[in-house]
């Protein structure tokens, strides 16, 4: 078992195999560790996220491994139901998965049916549960080449995992069959119907589901219209944590400090839902007398009213009479700006969140052109005393410096790699998102050998090195799950900058330690 370090509240704990991962995984839901807030199990792996002020240390490696089992000791039967799931074997490579394991197709769909299939971990995508069973003859291959398109229910099968798309997707699994029951519906509590420990068996027949379909909502007629966007606007507030249990990220606000700052100074709640602003420009007209206030990177902005334009003040909240309008231009330096509305907007929380997760397509729709958001007319308390401080943002051309912490996983890339990841400067590209930023670099990162990573949990501003050699830099709306190696982490604090840094940008990353596994404390034990 080793410890290997992400941040100063992460770390990954490093098993021999997935039935050790599985037994430590029980083990810590059966005894927690003080502190631990949440555990997200993958093929051989379990990344801890601690709460604030408990560290992810010495310390902590020593209360884990304290209650991990012994190799030879029997795992602890799991107590939870068994269910079944009716399908129908009708996938296109069911044939090609009966000549793999050398059996004819109804032997294929008997075996399929007589093992009991454990949730291992969730990840890839929202409800997508990685099953394993004790029948070795379900270790298969993936097709040599993906599909760019699988459809939502397919039941399908690769290495020594059985999963079930819950959205259409790409993919390169071995499709075997289908279901009619949803893997992911937000009208359930909790959506994702598997999660780690549940069991599942089989069936072959019709599934009879209950729709449980919710109207949406009728478009909103009054409050903030937008008029003209260059980007989708998005609805944002602190984010989603504690659901990787059902294979979602966090997501939330990128630049969660503007956020906060832009909230107080209309007196809202700090984590009220807000606007993230990309770029500009962006032209809303209010339909009644409302107060914003802006933060981030916008730095100019116009009041268009009775036909003239007049400047607004940006250092305190803006008020705009009903048909007024809010022309925000793109800003100089910098990436997402903020706005605040006083009494908040009218958005219906997701998983207790109102924030849009690109990636996984949980929460409010973006908001486009045209489009016109409510308003909620909350109580609002004090603004914020402070006029809006300076703040040195990024701009094209710049270098940024992000220090990180090597890890978990340098240790797969030779000491004068990591001493090149550190010495170059990355070009952050238009190719960047909310999920990631893209890096290129003149010398790509290379290892000496081509070992595929077995899938492990991922945290926000993990560096992500692909075949490419050109890292990817993690953001809000990562998938919860990688299989590439994370060369070093993003310290938390800076991630709002991060967040800000355009394309054109540069960045150099920096490091106050080399890597080293986190050893546990023998005092502590």
């Amino acid at each position: 078992m080793r410890f290997l370090p992400i941040g100063p509240q992460t770390l990954l704990v490093e098993l021999a195999d997935l039935a050790a991962s599985q037994a430590l995984f029980d083990a810590l839901n059966a005894d927690p560790v003080a502190g631990v807030t949440e555990i997200i199990p993958a093929a051989r792996t379990l990344m801890i996220r601690t709460a604030p002020g408990v560290a992810a240390d010495s310390a902590l490696a020593a209360a884990i491994l304290a209650r991990a089992p012994s190799a030879d000791a029997p795992r602890a039967a799991v107590q939870t139901e068994v269910i079944e799931l009716p399908m129908r074997y009708d996938g296109e490579d069911l044939a090609d998965v009966a000549q793999h394991m050398g059996l004819s197709v109804a032997e294929v769909i008997a075996a399929h049916q007589a093992a009991l299939w454990q949730v291992a971990f969730c990840g890839f995508a929202p409800g997508f549960a990685y099953m394993t069973c004790d029948d070795p003859r379900f270790d298969l291959p993936r097709r040599p080449a993906p599909r760019t398109r699988i459809p939502a229910g397919s039941v399908a099968l690769a290495g020594r995992f059985g999963g079930i798309y819950p959205q259409a997707s790409p993919g390169g699994w071995q499709l075997i069959g289908t279901t009619d029951v949803p893997m992911w519906d937000l009208t359930r509590d909790p959506p994702a119907l598997l999660r780690p420990g549940q069991r599942v068996r089989f069936v072959e027949r019709a599934a009879q589901v209950r729709s449980a379909a919710v109207p949406l909502p009728a478009p909103a007629t009054e409050g903030l219209h937008v008029l003209a966007t260059a980007f989708p606007i998005l609805m944002q507030d602190e984010g989603r944590p504690g659901q990787g249990g059902q294979g979602v990220s966090a997501s939330g606000a990128l630049d969660i400090g503007a956020l906060r700052r832009a909230n107080r100074r209309v007196g809202n709640p700090a984590n009220a839902a807000a606007l993230e602003i990309t770029l500009g420009p962006v032209r809303l007209r209010a339909d009644h007398a409302v107060t914003v206030a802006l933060e981030g990177a916008a730095d100019r902005a116009e009041i268009e009213t009775a036909g003239r334009r007049l400047p607004a003040d940006l250092s305190r909240p803006v008020a705009l009479d009903p048909g007024e309008s809010l022309l925000i231009h793109p800003p100089v330096a910098g990436m997402r700006s903020y706005l605040a509305l006083r009494g908040g907007f009218a958005v219906a929380p997701v998983l207790g969140s109102a924030a849009t997760d690109t990636l996984a397509n949980v929460g409010p729709a973006p908001i486009l052109a045209g489009d016109v958001v409510p308003l909620a007319h909350a109580p609002a308390g004090a603004v914020e005393p402070d006029l809006r401080l300076p703040r040195a943002l990024p701009a094209p051309g710049q270098i940024v410096t992000l220090p990180v912490t090597l890890g978990p996983r340098t240790d797969w890339f030779s000491p004068a790699v990591v001493a090149q990841f550190l010495s170059q400067e990355w070009e952050v590209t238009a190719q960047s998102s909310r999920v990631g930023i893209r890096l290129a670099g003149a010398v790509p990162i290379r290892r000496d050998d081509a070992a595929e990573l077995p899938s492990e949990g991922t945290e926000t501003g993990a560096i992500q090195v692909p075949h490419s050699g050109q890292p990817v830099l993690f953001l809000a709306d990562h998938p919860l799950t990688g299989g590439y190696p994370v060369i070093a982490t993003l310290l938390p604090e800076a991630l709002d900058l991060a967040a800000q840094i355009p394309p054109g940008a540069r960045i150099r990353f920096t490091a106050a330690r080399p890597f080293a596994p986190i050893q546990p404390d023998a005092s502590q034990a």
